[in-house]
């Protein structure tokens, strides 16, 4: 595989299916709830039921947010980083990354502790952000070190993901079998406990921690490979190619993933690396089928253009959801007319002015052409 040639432009689908995943996290389960509560459908009442974490092993809907996020971080990289590594500004590119991982750290960390000190033990260092900043970053600095050779992308994929593999099927806290999975005997949970500053998450564990960054790793250059995929020009490639070959790309990686499962489980919490792989192929198809409706074919760009309003604004939405009350400010613009309603009608008046006044907001800064970047 040859580095594509320098492209430029963004892609309305990426931001669309970054907004759509975080739609569901910033009011959409909300909306979803109160209308189910509403209606009594039953298959408003089986997806309610998916947008719940698995507990230890298994996988449902809500599980997908995270490492979605993280693998579109990945396919955005090409797109961000190639121009300068053409030009030959690797240093320049390689710090700004560093950067961009450490801040991401930082801003994980104020999320979870919302600035108040309150002891070392107190503190949790584990975080979304921070997995996604660290995990990126490292992907991105491989891709960047291997930008003139691509293919080893994929020797640093099969690498990181066996390794971790292995390193989770001989290793053990005490007092344990080798390779075993629980909460309390997983390696990774006990180089959390030996290692990790602060409280863990849940006491004896942090899905956040320190060595499940390792396999986190595969889910951006999954990304990134996905990225230089759609990065072909239509030369090499037409849309309609490229759509196809990120659906069975995903069809591939589910299976894989899927049969991997039988011996080392599919679990968020430890990210093993069959979730990395099972959750990269939903992503790939869920990517294929927002870039072809919406970039290729354009039936969806309204939609998409609705979905990237919150997608161009990630960070701040999520970040603005720990230190913003909204639903104050959905009660004061919309009460009156929630308490004009039935009380389910209600609900779901108040459920959709929480969502719309996060939206308008993103609106407004995008309009004025404010975005948190990181």
């Amino acid at each position: 595989m040859e580095t594509p040639a320098p492209k430029s432009e963004r892609l309305l689908s990426l931001d669309a299916l970054r907004g759509f995943d975080l739609f569901w996290i910033v009011g959409g389960h909300g909306i979803l709830v109160a209308l189910f509560k509403l209606t009594e459908w039953g298959w408003l009442g089986a997806i309610d039921a998916q947008l719940k974490h698995v507990d230890w092993n298994g996988f449902q809907a809500y599980d997908l947010i995270f490492p979605l996020f993280l693998f579109m971080a990945g396919v955005s990289t090409p797109y961000s980083l190639t121009r300068r590594l053409t030009e030959g500004a690797r240093s320049e590119v390689i710090r700004k990354v560093i950067q961009r991982g450490l801040i991401l750290v930082l801003l994980g960390i104020i999320y979870n502790n919302g600035l108040q000190w309150k002891g070392l033990e107190n503190m949790r260092f584990g975080s979304v952000l921070g997995r996604i900043g660290l995990a990126g970053m490292f992907a991105q600095l491989i891709f960047a070190f291997n930008f003139e050779a691509p293919k080893r992308l994929w020797y640093w994929l099969a690498g990181i993901l066996l390794g971790y593999w292995a390193v989770m099927s001989f290793g053990h806290a005490p007092g344990f079998a080798a390779g075993d999975l629980t909460m309390e005997g997983n390696f990774a949970s006990y180089v959390d406990r030996l290692l990790l500053p602060g409280k863990l998450h849940k006491g004896i564990h942090d899905p956040e921690g320190l060595l499940a960054v390792l396999p986190a790793i595969g889910n951006a250059l999954l990304g990134i490979l996905a990225g230089l995929w759609l990065r072909r020009s239509a030369e090499e490639a037409s849309g309609d190619r490229q759509a196809a070959g990120l659906a069975l790309a995903g069809l591939a990686l589910l299976a894989i993933g899927g049969l991997w499962s039988f011996v080392f489980p599919l679990n968020k919490n430890l990210w093993t690396s069959s979730f990395v792989l099972w959750t990269c192929g939903w992503g790939s198809l869920l990517l294929s089928f927002f870039y072809w409706t919406i970039d290729v074919r354009g039936w969806l760009r309204g939609f998409g253009a609705f979905f990237a309003v919150i997608g161009m604004n990630s960070v701040l939405i999520y970040m603005a959801g720990k230190f913003i009350n909204f639903d104050f400010t959905a009660r004061a613009l919309f009460g009156g007319l929630a308490n004009a309603f039935p009380a389910g009608w209600g609900a779901l008046v108040l459920a959709v002015g929480f969502l719309a006044v996060e939206w308008l907001l993103l609106w407004f800064l995008k309009e004025k052409k404010v975005f948190l970047r990181v």
